[in-house]
Protein backbone atom coordinates (compact mmCIF):
# COMPACT_ATOMS: atom_id res chain seq x y z
CA UNK A 1 0.00 0.00 0.00
CA UNK A 2 1.59 3.22 -1.06
CA UNK A 3 2.42 5.95 1.76
CA UNK A 4 0.22 8.68 2.46
CA UNK A 5 2.10 12.45 2.53
CA UNK A 6 3.58 13.69 5.37
CA UNK A 7 1.54 16.48 7.44
CA UNK A 8 4.94 17.82 8.72
CA UNK A 9 5.69 20.59 6.29
CA UNK A 10 2.37 21.94 6.53
CA UNK A 11 2.16 21.84 10.68
CA UNK A 12 3.58 25.98 10.77
CA UNK A 13 0.86 27.28 8.60
CA UNK A 14 -2.01 25.08 10.29
CA UNK A 15 -1.15 26.53 13.04
CA UNK A 16 -0.97 30.05 12.28
CA UNK A 17 -4.20 29.22 11.05
CA UNK A 18 -5.96 28.08 14.00
CA UNK A 19 -4.59 30.70 16.03
CA UNK A 20 -6.22 33.35 13.53
CA UNK A 21 -9.13 31.95 14.15
CA UNK A 22 -9.07 31.58 17.93
CA UNK A 23 -8.35 35.53 17.72
CA UNK A 24 -11.01 36.04 15.78
CA UNK A 25 -14.08 33.90 16.80
CA UNK A 26 -17.27 34.39 15.43
CA UNK A 27 -21.06 33.23 17.13
CA UNK A 28 -22.88 31.00 15.50
CA UNK A 29 -24.58 31.70 12.10
CA UNK A 30 -22.07 34.70 12.42
CA UNK A 31 -18.75 32.71 11.02
CA UNK A 32 -18.42 34.87 7.94
CA UNK A 33 -15.23 35.68 8.42
CA UNK A 34 -14.21 31.93 9.44
CA UNK A 35 -16.21 30.86 6.35
CA UNK A 36 -14.06 32.95 4.14
CA UNK A 37 -11.32 31.88 5.89
CA UNK A 38 -11.89 28.45 5.03
CA UNK A 39 -13.57 28.65 1.63
CA UNK A 40 -9.98 30.29 0.77
CA UNK A 41 -7.65 27.60 1.77
CA UNK A 42 -9.60 24.93 0.19
CA UNK A 43 -9.43 26.53 -3.29
CA UNK A 44 -6.11 27.09 -2.99
CA UNK A 45 -5.76 23.56 -2.72
CA UNK A 46 -7.38 23.45 -6.27
CA UNK A 47 -10.93 21.99 -4.59
CA UNK A 48 -14.40 23.69 -5.73
CA UNK A 49 -16.37 25.42 -2.50
CA UNK A 50 -20.01 24.80 -1.77
CA UNK A 51 -21.66 27.78 0.48
CA UNK A 52 -24.46 28.48 1.41
CA UNK A 53 -25.79 25.92 3.44
CA UNK A 54 -27.50 26.34 6.79
CA UNK A 55 -26.54 29.92 5.87
CA UNK A 56 -22.85 29.94 6.78
CA UNK A 57 -21.45 26.40 6.23
CA UNK A 58 -19.17 25.29 3.59
CA UNK A 59 -18.16 21.89 2.31
CA UNK A 60 -16.35 20.95 -0.28
CA UNK A 61 -14.76 17.43 -2.05
CA UNK A 62 -12.31 15.62 -3.13
CA UNK A 63 -12.57 12.92 -5.69
CA UNK A 64 -10.20 10.34 -6.11
CA UNK A 65 -8.31 9.24 -9.60
CA UNK A 66 -11.03 8.94 -12.00
CA UNK A 67 -13.74 10.02 -10.16
CA UNK A 68 -15.90 13.46 -10.28
CA UNK A 69 -18.87 15.16 -9.11
CA UNK A 70 -20.87 13.38 -11.64
CA UNK A 71 -19.10 10.20 -11.13
CA UNK A 72 -17.80 10.11 -7.85
CA UNK A 73 -17.89 6.36 -6.49
CA UNK A 74 -17.93 6.00 -3.32
CA UNK A 75 -18.31 8.61 -0.74
CA UNK A 76 -17.35 9.39 3.16
CA UNK A 77 -18.23 12.75 4.93
CA UNK A 78 -15.85 14.24 7.44
CA UNK A 79 -17.62 17.40 9.78
CA UNK A 80 -15.70 19.46 11.71
CA UNK A 81 -17.90 22.95 13.51
CA UNK A 82 -16.83 26.31 13.15
CA UNK A 83 -18.34 28.34 15.53
CA UNK A 84 -17.59 29.92 19.20
CA UNK A 85 -19.07 30.64 22.50
CA UNK A 86 -20.80 33.85 23.91
CA UNK A 87 -17.69 33.42 26.71
CA UNK A 88 -15.09 36.36 27.78
CA UNK A 89 -11.43 34.60 27.30
CA UNK A 90 -9.24 35.13 30.20
CA UNK A 91 -5.88 33.70 28.39
CA UNK A 92 -2.96 36.18 28.46
CA UNK A 93 -1.13 34.29 25.21
CA UNK A 94 -0.93 36.33 21.59
CA UNK A 95 -3.37 34.17 19.46
CA UNK A 96 -6.02 35.25 22.69
CA UNK A 97 -9.79 36.35 21.44
CA UNK A 98 -10.26 40.26 19.86
CA UNK A 99 -13.55 39.60 20.09
CA UNK A 100 -15.35 40.91 23.65
CA UNK A 101 -17.47 38.64 24.84
CA UNK A 102 -16.64 35.78 22.56
CA UNK A 103 -14.18 32.97 22.59
CA UNK A 104 -13.13 29.29 20.83
CA UNK A 105 -13.89 27.87 24.37
CA UNK A 106 -15.05 24.70 23.17
CA UNK A 107 -12.09 23.78 20.58
CA UNK A 108 -14.06 24.31 17.23
CA UNK A 109 -11.00 26.31 16.14
CA UNK A 110 -8.66 23.25 16.11
CA UNK A 111 -11.42 20.66 15.22
CA UNK A 112 -11.92 23.14 11.44
CA UNK A 113 -7.98 23.23 11.21
CA UNK A 114 -7.55 19.33 11.45
CA UNK A 115 -9.85 19.00 8.82
CA UNK A 116 -7.75 21.17 6.45
CA UNK A 117 -5.21 19.61 7.08
CA UNK A 118 -7.04 16.44 6.43
CA UNK A 119 -8.02 18.23 3.25
CA UNK A 120 -4.16 18.96 2.44
CA UNK A 121 -3.13 15.41 3.00
CA UNK A 122 -6.10 13.83 0.68
CA UNK A 123 -6.00 16.45 -2.15
CA UNK A 124 -2.05 15.81 -2.37
CA UNK A 125 -2.55 12.62 -3.00
CA UNK A 126 -6.19 11.65 -3.87
CA UNK A 127 -5.08 8.02 -4.94
CA UNK A 128 -8.38 6.50 -3.86
CA UNK A 129 -11.53 5.35 -5.28
CA UNK A 130 -14.10 7.20 -4.45
CA UNK A 131 -15.05 11.15 -2.40
CA UNK A 132 -14.37 12.77 0.57
CA UNK A 133 -16.64 15.34 1.41
CA UNK A 134 -15.53 17.72 3.95
CA UNK A 135 -18.37 19.41 5.53
CA UNK A 136 -17.21 22.34 7.78
CA UNK A 137 -20.65 23.19 10.33
CA UNK A 138 -22.04 26.36 11.68
CA UNK A 139 -23.55 27.13 14.93
CA UNK A 140 -23.45 23.50 16.82
CA UNK A 141 -23.22 25.62 20.02
CA UNK A 142 -27.27 25.67 20.60
CA UNK A 143 -27.38 26.64 16.65
CA UNK A 144 -28.45 23.13 15.33
CA UNK A 145 -26.15 23.88 12.36
CA UNK A 146 -26.19 20.44 11.30
CA UNK A 147 -30.07 19.82 11.17
CA UNK A 148 -30.21 23.77 8.98
CA UNK A 149 -26.92 22.22 6.32
CA UNK A 150 -29.04 18.90 6.17
CA UNK A 151 -32.78 20.98 5.47
CA UNK A 152 -30.65 22.50 2.85
CA UNK A 153 -29.88 19.47 1.18
CA UNK A 154 -26.34 18.51 2.53
CA UNK A 155 -26.80 14.82 1.96
CA UNK A 156 -28.80 15.11 -1.14
CA UNK A 157 -26.24 17.22 -2.80
CA UNK A 158 -23.36 15.15 -1.30
CA UNK A 159 -24.44 11.73 -0.71
CA UNK A 160 -22.57 10.06 2.18
CA UNK A 161 -22.20 5.94 2.80
CA UNK A 162 -21.00 7.36 5.94
CA UNK A 163 -20.05 10.09 8.46
CA UNK A 164 -17.87 11.14 10.82
CA UNK A 165 -16.70 13.56 13.50
CA UNK A 166 -14.19 14.16 16.20
CA UNK A 167 -14.17 16.25 19.22
CA UNK A 168 -11.08 17.44 21.37
CA UNK A 169 -11.81 15.38 25.00
CA UNK A 170 -9.69 17.37 28.09
CA UNK A 171 -10.62 14.75 30.30
CA UNK A 172 -8.59 12.30 27.89
CA UNK A 173 -4.58 12.40 27.60
CA UNK A 174 -2.98 14.15 24.97
CA UNK A 175 -2.38 11.75 22.42
CA UNK A 176 -5.12 9.15 23.23
CA UNK A 177 -8.57 8.30 21.18
CA UNK A 178 -12.38 7.09 22.08
CA UNK A 179 -15.04 6.02 20.41
CA UNK A 180 -18.01 3.89 21.26
CA UNK A 181 -21.04 1.76 20.23
CA UNK A 182 -24.36 3.29 20.59
CA UNK A 183 -24.98 6.88 22.73
CA UNK A 184 -21.17 8.20 23.02
CA UNK A 185 -23.34 12.08 24.17
CA UNK A 186 -26.88 12.61 25.47
CA UNK A 187 -30.17 14.06 24.40
CA UNK A 188 -30.80 17.43 25.34
CA UNK A 189 -33.98 19.41 25.93
CA UNK A 190 -34.41 23.30 26.98
CA UNK A 191 -37.75 23.59 28.90
CA UNK A 192 -39.26 27.13 30.54
CA UNK A 193 -42.08 26.56 33.43
CA UNK A 194 -44.04 29.52 34.15
CA UNK A 195 -45.78 30.19 37.32
CA UNK A 196 -48.91 32.66 36.97
CA UNK A 197 -50.13 33.90 40.30
CA UNK A 198 -51.03 37.23 41.65
CA UNK A 199 -49.07 39.97 42.84
CA UNK A 200 -49.39 42.27 45.76
CA UNK A 201 -47.61 44.08 48.44
CA UNK A 202 -44.85 42.46 50.11
CA UNK A 203 -46.65 43.37 53.26
CA UNK A 204 -50.02 42.05 52.70
CA UNK A 205 -48.74 38.28 51.22
CA UNK A 206 -52.42 36.67 52.10
CA UNK A 207 -53.90 38.76 49.50
CA UNK A 208 -51.69 37.22 46.89
CA UNK A 209 -50.50 34.60 45.01
CA UNK A 210 -47.26 34.58 45.07
CA UNK A 211 -45.45 32.55 42.55
CA UNK A 212 -41.52 32.63 44.28
CA UNK A 213 -42.55 30.10 46.60
CA UNK A 214 -44.08 27.96 43.73
CA UNK A 215 -41.43 28.05 41.55
CA UNK A 216 -39.09 26.80 44.14
CA UNK A 217 -40.80 23.98 45.46
CA UNK A 218 -41.45 22.64 41.33
CA UNK A 219 -37.57 23.40 41.63
CA UNK A 220 -36.80 20.90 44.02
CA UNK A 221 -39.85 18.36 43.03
CA UNK A 222 -38.27 18.54 39.53
CA UNK A 223 -34.77 16.77 41.01
CA UNK A 224 -37.37 13.61 42.00
CA UNK A 225 -37.76 12.75 38.08
CA UNK A 226 -33.96 12.01 38.55
CA UNK A 227 -33.32 10.43 41.48
CA UNK A 228 -36.95 8.44 41.86
CA UNK A 229 -38.01 8.26 38.42
CA UNK A 230 -34.56 7.38 36.58
CA UNK A 231 -33.48 3.76 36.16
CA UNK A 232 -30.27 3.72 38.52
CA UNK A 233 -28.48 1.75 35.93
CA UNK A 234 -29.77 4.76 33.61
CA UNK A 235 -28.16 8.30 33.33
CA UNK A 236 -29.66 11.78 33.12
CA UNK A 237 -29.68 14.87 34.15
CA UNK A 238 -31.75 17.91 35.19
CA UNK A 239 -30.36 21.40 35.80
CA UNK A 240 -32.41 24.56 36.26
CA UNK A 241 -29.90 26.85 35.10
CA UNK A 242 -31.71 30.29 35.66
CA UNK A 243 -34.84 31.79 37.53
CA UNK A 244 -36.51 35.12 36.85
CA UNK A 245 -39.02 36.99 38.75
CA UNK A 246 -39.93 40.21 40.29
CA UNK A 247 -38.91 44.07 40.01
CA UNK A 248 -38.48 45.22 43.39
CA UNK A 249 -37.94 43.70 47.16
CA UNK A 250 -41.31 44.77 48.24
CA UNK A 251 -43.65 44.06 45.58
CA UNK A 252 -45.11 40.38 44.90
CA UNK A 253 -45.01 39.71 41.29
CA UNK A 254 -47.92 38.62 38.83
CA UNK A 255 -45.42 35.42 37.36
CA UNK A 256 -41.99 33.58 38.42
CA UNK A 257 -40.10 31.74 35.34
CA UNK A 258 -38.35 28.50 35.64
CA UNK A 259 -35.61 27.67 32.91
CA UNK A 260 -33.53 24.68 32.51
CA UNK A 261 -32.17 21.44 30.39
CA UNK A 262 -32.61 17.84 30.40
CA UNK A 263 -29.81 15.07 29.06
CA UNK A 264 -30.64 11.60 28.45
CA UNK A 265 -29.13 8.60 26.98
CA UNK A 266 -32.25 6.58 25.55
CA UNK A 267 -35.21 7.88 24.26
CA UNK A 268 -37.54 6.42 26.61
CA UNK A 269 -36.30 8.74 29.72
CA UNK A 270 -36.46 11.67 27.70
CA UNK A 271 -40.52 11.29 27.29
CA UNK A 272 -40.86 10.19 30.71
CA UNK A 273 -39.08 13.49 32.13
CA UNK A 274 -41.01 15.62 29.41
CA UNK A 275 -44.10 13.95 30.92
CA UNK A 276 -43.11 14.40 34.75
CA UNK A 277 -41.76 18.07 33.92
CA UNK A 278 -45.29 18.95 33.00
CA UNK A 279 -47.04 17.20 35.79
CA UNK A 280 -45.44 18.20 38.25
CA UNK A 281 -44.88 21.82 37.82
CA UNK A 282 -48.92 21.99 36.75
CA UNK A 283 -49.65 19.93 40.31
CA UNK A 284 -47.38 21.91 42.22
CA UNK A 285 -48.72 25.01 41.12
CA UNK A 286 -52.03 23.98 41.39
CA UNK A 287 -51.17 23.22 45.03
CA UNK A 288 -51.17 26.14 45.69
CA UNK A 289 -53.81 27.74 43.63
CA UNK A 290 -51.62 29.02 41.05
CA UNK A 291 -51.01 28.28 37.32
CA UNK A 292 -47.73 26.71 35.32
CA UNK A 293 -47.69 26.88 31.74
CA UNK A 294 -44.74 24.42 30.53
CA UNK A 295 -42.69 25.16 27.96
CA UNK A 296 -40.64 22.79 25.65
CA UNK A 297 -38.02 24.20 23.50
CA UNK A 298 -35.96 22.17 20.42
CA UNK A 299 -33.02 20.70 21.51
CA UNK A 300 -30.10 17.38 20.13
CA UNK A 301 -30.84 13.93 20.14
CA UNK A 302 -28.44 11.57 21.77
CA UNK A 303 -24.92 11.07 19.23
CA UNK A 304 -25.35 7.49 18.99
CA UNK A 305 -22.58 5.90 16.89
CA UNK A 306 -23.45 3.18 14.45
CA UNK A 307 -21.94 -0.16 15.48
CA UNK A 308 -19.98 -0.95 12.44
CA UNK A 309 -18.72 2.60 12.05
CA UNK A 310 -17.94 2.92 15.26
CA UNK A 311 -15.92 -0.32 15.37
CA UNK A 312 -14.07 1.08 12.18
CA UNK A 313 -13.47 4.19 13.86
CA UNK A 314 -11.63 2.23 16.59
CA UNK A 315 -9.68 0.30 14.17
CA UNK A 316 -8.19 3.19 12.76
CA UNK A 317 -7.61 4.76 15.89
CA UNK A 318 -5.75 2.27 17.19
CA UNK A 319 -3.47 2.26 13.71
CA UNK A 320 -3.02 6.11 14.03
CA UNK A 321 -1.95 6.31 18.12
CA UNK A 322 -1.57 2.48 19.15
CA UNK A 323 -3.36 0.15 21.04
CA UNK A 324 -2.68 1.27 24.35
CA UNK A 325 -3.85 4.85 23.56
CA UNK A 326 -6.92 3.56 22.05
CA UNK A 327 -10.34 3.39 24.31
CA UNK A 328 -13.06 1.58 22.27
CA UNK A 329 -15.98 1.42 24.72
CA UNK A 330 -15.55 4.81 26.37
CA UNK A 331 -18.03 5.60 28.77
CA UNK A 332 -20.65 8.17 27.33
CA UNK A 333 -21.21 11.89 28.48
CA UNK A 334 -24.01 13.77 29.40
CA UNK A 335 -23.00 16.64 27.02
CA UNK A 336 -25.24 16.74 23.54
CA UNK A 337 -23.88 17.60 19.97
CA UNK A 338 -26.16 18.37 16.85
CA UNK A 339 -23.73 15.39 15.32
CA UNK A 340 -27.01 13.41 16.14
CA UNK A 341 -29.06 15.07 13.79
CA UNK A 342 -26.65 13.64 11.12
CA UNK A 343 -26.52 10.38 12.44
CA UNK A 344 -29.91 9.83 12.77
CA UNK A 345 -30.01 10.38 8.63
CA UNK A 346 -26.47 8.49 7.95
CA UNK A 347 -24.70 5.87 9.12
CA UNK A 348 -21.47 6.99 11.05
CA UNK A 349 -19.48 7.53 14.15
CA UNK A 350 -18.61 10.09 16.48
CA UNK A 351 -14.95 10.07 18.51
CA UNK A 352 -12.69 12.07 21.00
CA UNK A 353 -9.20 13.01 20.76
CA UNK A 354 -7.49 13.77 23.83
CA UNK A 355 -6.84 17.33 24.68
CA UNK A 356 -6.07 16.83 28.06
CA UNK A 357 -2.08 17.11 29.99
CA UNK A 358 -0.36 14.04 29.07
CA UNK A 359 0.19 13.24 32.91
CA UNK A 360 -3.14 12.03 32.65
CA UNK A 361 -4.70 14.72 34.81
CA UNK A 362 -7.60 16.38 32.90
CA UNK A 363 -7.36 19.57 31.24
CA UNK A 364 -9.16 22.77 31.66
CA UNK A 365 -12.97 21.95 31.00
CA UNK A 366 -14.83 22.67 27.84
CA UNK A 367 -16.57 26.29 27.82
CA UNK A 368 -13.91 27.62 30.09
CA UNK A 369 -12.63 30.69 29.72
CA UNK A 370 -9.40 29.55 29.86
CA UNK A 371 -9.54 27.15 27.65
CA UNK A 372 -7.32 26.62 24.65
CA UNK A 373 -7.20 23.60 22.00
CA UNK A 374 -3.87 21.58 22.24
CA UNK A 375 -1.92 22.28 18.59
CA UNK A 376 -0.22 19.14 18.59
CA UNK A 377 -3.54 17.70 18.06
CA UNK A 378 -3.33 19.76 14.48
CA UNK A 379 -1.07 17.18 13.01
CA UNK A 380 -2.57 14.06 14.59
CA UNK A 381 -6.26 14.60 14.13
CA UNK A 382 -5.28 15.66 10.08
CA UNK A 383 -3.17 12.45 10.03
CA UNK A 384 -6.74 10.64 11.22
CA UNK A 385 -8.34 12.03 9.00
CA UNK A 386 -6.37 11.43 5.94
CA UNK A 387 -6.13 7.61 7.33
CA UNK A 388 -9.95 7.08 8.11
CA UNK A 389 -11.48 8.19 5.04
CA UNK A 390 -8.72 6.24 3.03
CA UNK A 391 -8.94 3.12 5.19
CA UNK A 392 -13.03 3.52 4.31
CA UNK A 393 -12.76 4.01 1.04
CA UNK A 394 -10.52 0.46 0.44
CA UNK A 395 -12.97 -1.29 2.86
CA UNK A 396 -15.75 -0.18 0.67
CA UNK A 397 -14.59 -2.05 -2.47
CA UNK A 398 -14.40 -5.77 -0.58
Amino acid sequence: MRSTPDITPHLGSLLKFRHDLHANPELRYEEHRTGDKVAAYLMALGLQVHRGLGRTGVVASIHGRGRSAANPGRSIGIRADMDALPVTELNAFGHASQNPGCMHACGHDGHTTMLLGAATLLAQQPDFDGSVHLIFQPAEEGGAGAKAMMEDGLFDRFPCEAVFALHNWPALPAGEMAVRVGPIMASTLRFEIRVHGKGGHAAMPHTTLDPIPVACAIVGQLQTLVSRSTDPLDSAVLTVGKITSGTVENIIPDEASIFGTVRALRTETQQMFIEGMQRISEHVAAAHLCRAEFILKPGYPNTTNHAHEARFMAEVMREAVGEDRTHADILPAMTAEDFGFMLEAVPGAYGWIGNGPATGEPGVGLHNPGYDFNDDNLGRGARFWDLLARRWLEQSRT
